[in-house]
């Protein structure tokens, strides 16, 4: 696979902004902080919620995936050029459920992701460290291990589904409240720690290649870590173990800040770009606040960009903080789906490779209504009105990038 060390902007036809953007960070701003020793978004209400989940306690998989019906598969089968219209399917596994309960679990997800007109997956899963400054890294009890993830992903194959391989860094281990986040660790010896990661990723690159993944992502949100010359070192070592694409995953300010400097083949952005607007804003103001996003880093076409990340609460006030999982308002699913509608939108016009809506958590039953009492206000499956959004978004005659924009 030809490499190449990003930015990838540098060599697009765009123009690019050379004024840094400040942007501030505030509680909020990034999705996945961790509550109550999970990376999993918890709502904060002055009590303890209860964790959501479509499985029972006895390991028993929620929904309809009935293994004596034939499974549903994508009407058209994701190729080269065609654009990812995906999800984030995030995974904290549980070693009291056993191998038929993940393998029912992902068939439900599957046949759900086909309901979407979806051609794509992105499994993430996480890792832990021992703190911002630590030099380990390492599998969790949350961790699926390489062979449970091996079951999944053959099941995402078999539905025609195109897959993604995503460790991202739990930040149960950060001292989250004192402002740590994944994008600000600081290893104390850098050399170890880049042994120690590329130890940890090495079997799930080995189930990636097994499993025909067409991308794995190398890293996520790392903000602190992006540019340093030994990723040269575990990429390429990466390759000789993995044919397909190895891509990076921004986090959205490092993205409209500066070069995004890695050596893998594509970018992703998980983008939660505010945009200060009210409740009844137009759809296309809210395109118009996201384009103004981009700008900042550059205008024009961005066919080697994907949106790894997109989402927003359903709830009045979401645009100023689409990333907000802490606060829970009324509920408004017009905010959401206008949002997803907006956002597919600015895909279009500018491009990219696709879109990944966050997120899905494996152990949910997507077919069921979040239950507004516990549930993240981020949720979308099980809402009428953003699953519309979806299914409008994804069965779109935008044929991918490079392409004419779909009218």
């Amino acid at each position: 696979m030809s490499r190449t060390r990003l930015p990838l902007l540098s060599v697009l036809p765009v123009t690019v902004v050379t004024a840094v953007v400040a942007v501030p960070f505030v509680l909020g701003d990034h999705p996945l902080r961790w509550e109550s020793g999970s990376m999993l978004p918890r709502l904060v209400t002055g009590e303890q919620a209860p964790a959501t989940g479509g499985g029972g306690a006895d390991g028993t998989a929620a929904g309809p995936a009935d293994p004596d019906t034939p499974p549903a598969k994508v009407a058209k089968e994701w190729k080269e050029g065609m654009p990812q219209w995906g999800v984030q399917l995030y995974w904290e596994d549980n070693a009291d459920h056993d191998l038929a309960y993940v393998q029912k679990q992902a068939r439900l997800h599957a046949d759900y992701l086909v309901s979407l007109h979806a051609n794509s997956v992105s499994v993430s899963f996480p890792f832990v460290t021992g703190g911002r400054a630590s030099t380990e890294i390492s599998a969790s009890a949350k961790t699926p291990p390489p062979d449970r993830m091996a079951a999944v992903l053959k099941i995402f194959h078999d539905a025609g589904l195109r897959t993604t391989v995503r460790p991202l860094l739990d930040e149960a281990s950060l001292d989250v409240p004192a402002g740590d986040w994944r994008g600000n660790i600081e290893p104390s010896d850098r050399d170890a720690w880049f042994r120690s990661y590329e130890k940890f990723v090495g079997p799930y690159l080995k189930t990636a290649e097994s499993e025909k993944t067409a991308s794995f992502v190398i890293g996520t949100e790392l903000n602190s870590m992006e540019g340093d010359e030994r990723w040269d070192a575990v990429v390429e070592r990466a390759e000789t173990i993995y044919s397909g694409d190895v891509a990076y995953d921004a986090n959205w300010d490092a993205y409209v800040q500066g070069p995004v400097s890695m050596p893998v083949s594509h970018l992703g952005v998980d983008a939660y770009f505010p945009v200060k607007v009210d409740d009844d804003a137009s759809v296309q103001t809210l395109v118009d606040g996201w384009q103004e996003w981009l700008d900042k880093k550059a205008t024009g076409p961005l066919p080697k960009i994907t949106i790894a990340e997109a989402g927003i609460g359903a709830m009045d006030g979401a645009y100023k903080a689409p990333g907000d999982f802490y606060t829970k308002r009324d509920v408004n699913p017009e905010v959401q789906a206008n949002w997803y509608t907006a956002v597919c939108q600015v895909v279009q016009e500018r491009q990219m490779s696709g879109v990944y809506w966050w997120s899905i958590y494996f152990d949910d039953d997507p077919n069921t209504k979040p239950d507004d009492k516990v549930a993240s206000r981020l949720d979308f499956a099980g809402r009428p009105l953003t699953e519309k959004a979806i299914k409008s978004c994804f069965s779109s005659d935008y044929a991918g990038p490079g392409t004419d924009t779909a009218s």
